[in-house]
């Protein structure tokens, strides 16, 4: 994997222009895109600027923060506070996802997804009214570990970082999730299997390279 340098603001406009041309091939309804990456990494940063550039060239777009399906504290602490392994097995509700998320985008649905459908500040549900995405439109999932779980994602972006960049950037009080980003780098293998992998280890100075052939392939890098 040759990673070239790049500005967030050109790949965001190159990885959306190729994003737009994807979306109208025939047959398509919904393009699903994700946005892969530990909390360190800030993946909610870049689904929001490609979200944004997508909405530009007339795409309506939904993102989704997977944060806004955690399940319920008395689950996700059910092993104690500080539990790697059921942070990576059990925090996200990857059901609910299926059922509210990505379940009205397959062929013959309704196009009616719920953005959220748990507050974790507050435990208990957010009461979120349902969101339209006409077809045509893109959904935007972005979060940590998005992988391993069958989501069917047309495009992949993983915003990849070091061990020691990734301990560097995540807050003393969250290092206990380290662990379940190790057991994610072995299993999953993010990084090979998305169609687009920024390093981001420097978080001003971003490097990428995207998979050949690949719809999200910017200009053409092998």
């Amino acid at each position: 994997m040759h990673l070239r340098p790049i500005t967030w603001e050109r790949l965001t406009e190159a990885v959306a222009d190729r994003l737009s041309a994807h979306r109208s091939a025939p047959g398509d309804l919904w393009l699903r895109i994700a946005v892969d990456g530990a909390p360190a990494a800030q993946p909610d940063r870049f689904a929001a600027r490609l979200a944004d550039a997508l909405r530009e060239r007339g795409s309506p777009t939904l993102s989704i923060d997977t944060h806004g399906f955690l399940r319920p504290a008395s689950l996700r602490f059910e092993y104690g506070h500080e539990d790697a392994d059921s942070y990576y097995d059990g925090w996200f509700d990857t059901g609910a996802l299926w059922r509210e998320v990505f379940g009205p985008l397959e062929s013959g649905g309704s196009g009616r997804v719920l953005p959220d459908l748990w507050d974790p500040e507050r435990d208990r549900a957010t009461r979120s009214a349902y969101a339209e995405l006409p077809p045509g439109g893109v959904l935007v999932v972005h979060g940590p570990l998005l992988l391993g779980h069958w989501f069917p994602f047309d495009c992949v972006v993983h915003l990849a970082l070091s061990p020691g960049a990734l301990r560097r950037r995540t807050p003393q009080a969250e290092r206990w999730t380290l662990p379940a980003f190790a057991r994610y780098e072995a299993e999953a293998a993010p990084a090979e299997t998305a169609d687009v992998v920024v390093r981001a280890d420097d978080p001003k100075r971003p490097a990428w390279w995207a998979r050949s052939g690949s719809d999200a392939d910017p200009e053409g890098t092998r």
